[in-house]
């Protein structure tokens, strides 16, 4: 029996640290105030995923026209810097996000200024939130951290 809990204890220690050497977060000031904006990413420069973060309501309704129209297969992804569980599950957010690279995967955070008017169009009430689009069409949505759900949404919609 403890040689089975060693396996099990070094399986979850391999899984933990090669999630946390996946995730990727650097914090950026953006002003030269005495409260700096700071904004956290969880995407590396140069990287070749199909992650697009939306900054403006602007960005956004562009984003949300051309997935309703159905021209672009597309998923929502609102999250919070402040947000534990958004930071959890950003890796696999990316790694989804490169594997379907003809779904375009849209970060929103919630906090970004101007988008509350974004989050009532599609009813969002907490973070993290996933929405799916096909087809022009609302397929799917989680909210919370369901790795296992993300994984199955997306290989049923995007195969």
């Amino acid at each position: 029996m403890k040689n089975n809990w060693s396996i099990l204890h070094q399986i979850a220690r391999n899984s933990f640290i090669a999630t946390s050497t996946v995730y990727a977060s650097t914090e950026f000031n953006f002003s030269n105030t005495s409260l700096p904006d700071r904004r956290s990413f969880c995407f590396v420069a140069g990287d070749r995923s199909g992650l697009v973060v939306l900054k403006s309501e602007k960005d956004f309704n562009n984003a949300l026209s051309k997935a309703q129209d159905g021209s672009l297969p597309s998923v929502f992804y609102f999250t919070a810097a402040w947000c534990g569980p958004c930071r959890l599950i950003a890796p696999v957010i990316l790694e989804l996000s490169k594997k379907y690279p003809d779904v375009t995967t849209y970060k929103v955070d919630i906090d970004e200024g101007g988008l509350s008017n974004a989050l009532g169009k599609l009813n969002v009430s907490a973070v993290p939130t996933l929405q799916f689009f096909k087809g022009g069409v609302k397929k799917a949505e989680i909210v919370g951290v369901d790795v296992v759900k993300l994984r199955s949404i997306m290989d049923h919609l995007y195969k």
